[in-house]
């Protein structure tokens, strides 16, 4: 059996891992919010309804942005709506998710719930261009933002909230080049209205950072090309352009999934390119980073069928159990490589939203009045949240390769390197292979490294084995013995359909 093999040198970097990579997503959709991670009369819940057994799993997940409240939803957003006493709030029907929104959780319950998550979960609020516009975002910044004095700072003040709120990442817009979004634009009006907002919101404030809308996906019609026309209207104005992509299998074909990153890695690669050239063009010194807010592994054609049979005119329900996916392993491992793509482009990837938080397509699930626990997918992102801070390494691999029906030939070893402050380095690695295991080989110049000091894996027996309700911990990760550091050289053997954390110091 062939080896995979890399070399990890300390003059060979991508560059640093911003923890904004490891931002998250929450959006009023399904039960992310109602019974997710708020149910006031929840058994756990404090005193703002705030259910506290899943804020110690956001917490231990390690969650950094947290985007919201859209999604799509964001382009029927009223954000009046959502502010000052609860009772008062009204009811609005949700176009996006056909479904009631009751307004119990808004902006205030937002900003608690980061606060409680800890200090380094920041806001990320994304403003309403599909309904709305530049007079309401800057409404909205001024209510969040701005210290007293003025009528909506007052309104803050009135309602409880006598700090600013402080948020200081605002994506102007969601998936405005998508035909399904409430108040889709063409990328000559969209470029326009996200650079008038744009331009007033830096009137309040120069130092805000600032998200434009890119593609939905490298699949979209207009993509490159919705890029560029975005960019050549908003090149001087905006810190990032977005990027979004989900990932399932389809027809069977695991090979082709398990090499999604392939897909990924070309979406960051091809949105770079974008971004320069227009820079360019433009004569510009400034370089656009990428916000990938929204990835993840979805199965999206569940969703489809769903919304097929759904009789239009039925009720609008609050909270329906939406887009709930079960996880297995085989996704996890996916998403563990999802997760090395966006390691591997840290010099442009500066944002990242996992879509979403809790129980929509999400690494952890509840029940209400009952339990919360853990998917699959929560292990891989826990600990390259926790150990992938610092510094990437360039990882070249050479790998055993495979043939996939979606993108040709993929290598089996999907792999990076992070190497902390400290000096110790996090090897992450994916093996493909469904059947057998793979030897891997690292050599380690000049990095100083003498011992293992944990190899953990994801794996299991059945690839389609998850947790579940009445089985929450079928599948969690362990312990992998003989894994060894010797003369300079990484050894190890990832077992097949694996997700792997080698800690080195």
């Amino acid at each position: 059996m062939r080896t995979a093999r890399f070399t990890l040198d300390p003059a060979f970097t991508v560059g640093e891992v911003n923890p904004r990579l490891f931002g998250s997503f929450v959006e009023h959709l399904g039960r992310c919010v109602y019974t997710g991670i708020f149910e006031p009369d929840h058994p756990t819940a404090d005193a703002e309804g705030l259910r506290t057994d899943v804020l110690d799993l956001v917490r231990e997940l390690g969650v950094t942005a947290l985007r919201y409240p859209g999604g799509n939803f964001v382009s029927g957003y009223k954000w009046e709506d959502s502010v000052g006493p609860a009772e008062d709030r009204p009811r609005r029907l949700d176009l996006a998710w056909r479904s009631t929104e009751t307004n119990r959780f808004g902006l205030s319950e937002y900003i608690a719930f980061l606060k409680k998550v800890g200090p380094q979960a920041e806001p990320m609020m994304a403003v309403n261009l599909g309904t709305r516009g530049v007079a309401e975002a800057l409404e909205l910044q001024e209510y969040a933002n701005h210290p007293s004095g003025t009528a909506l700072s007052e309104q803050r003040i009135a309602h409880g909230d006598k700090a600013p709120f402080g948020i200081n990442l605002w994506c102007l817009g969601n998936e405005m080049d998508g035909p399904w979004q409430t108040g889709h634009k063409t990328a000559e009006e969209y470029g326009r209205i996200a650079a008038e907002t744009a331009r007033a919101m830096r009137q309040i404030d120069p130092g805000v950072e600032l998200v434009a809308c890119g593609s939905s996906g490298q699949s979209m019609p207009t993509f490159a090309e919705w890029e560029a026309t975005i960019l050549q209207e908003t090149y001087d104005l905006v810190d990032y352009i977005s990027l979004h992509a989900y990932y399932e299998p389809h027809d069977g074909d695991t090979g082709s999934f398990l090499a999604s990153a392939v897909d990924m890695e070309s979406f960051i690669e091809n949105v770079v390119a974008t971004c320069d050239h227009v820079g360019a063009r433009l004569k510009s010194k400034k370089k656009i980073n990428l916000s990938f807010d929204e990835w993840n592994v979805w199965y999206l054609s569940k969703w489809e069928e769903h919304a097929k049979n759904t009789d239009p005119a039925s009720d609008w329900p609050e909270a329906p159990r939406l887009l709930e996916d079960n996880y297995s392993v085989t996704d996890a491992v996916v998403f563990g490589s999802l997760l090395i793509a966006l390691l591997r482009h840290a010099d442009r990837v500066t944002v990242a939203c996992l879509a979403q938080l809790v129980n929509v397509i999400a690494p952890i699930m509840t029940e209400p009045g009952g339990p919360a626990w853990r998917q699959t997918t929560f292990f891989p992102f826990a600990q390259a949240s926790r150990y992938g801070r610092g510094e990437v390494l360039d990882v070249r691999v050479d790998s055993p390769t495979y043939e996939t029906k979606k993108y040709g030939e993929a290598d089996l070893l999907h792999a990076t390197a992070v190497r902390a402050e400290d000096g110790s380095v996090t090897v992450f690695a994916v093996n493909r292979d469904q059947t057998e295991p793979l030897p891997l080989a690292v050599a380690l110049n000049r990095l100083g490294l003498t011992e293992v000091v944990e190899h953990s894996a994801l794996a299991d027996a059945d690839p389609d084995a998850g947790n579940t309700l009445d089985n929450p911990e079928r599948v969690t990760p362990h312990s992998v013995e003989g894994t060894t550091l010797q003369d300079g050289t990484l050894n190890a053997v990832l077992e097949p359909l694996s997700w792997n954390v080698i800690r080195l110091r």
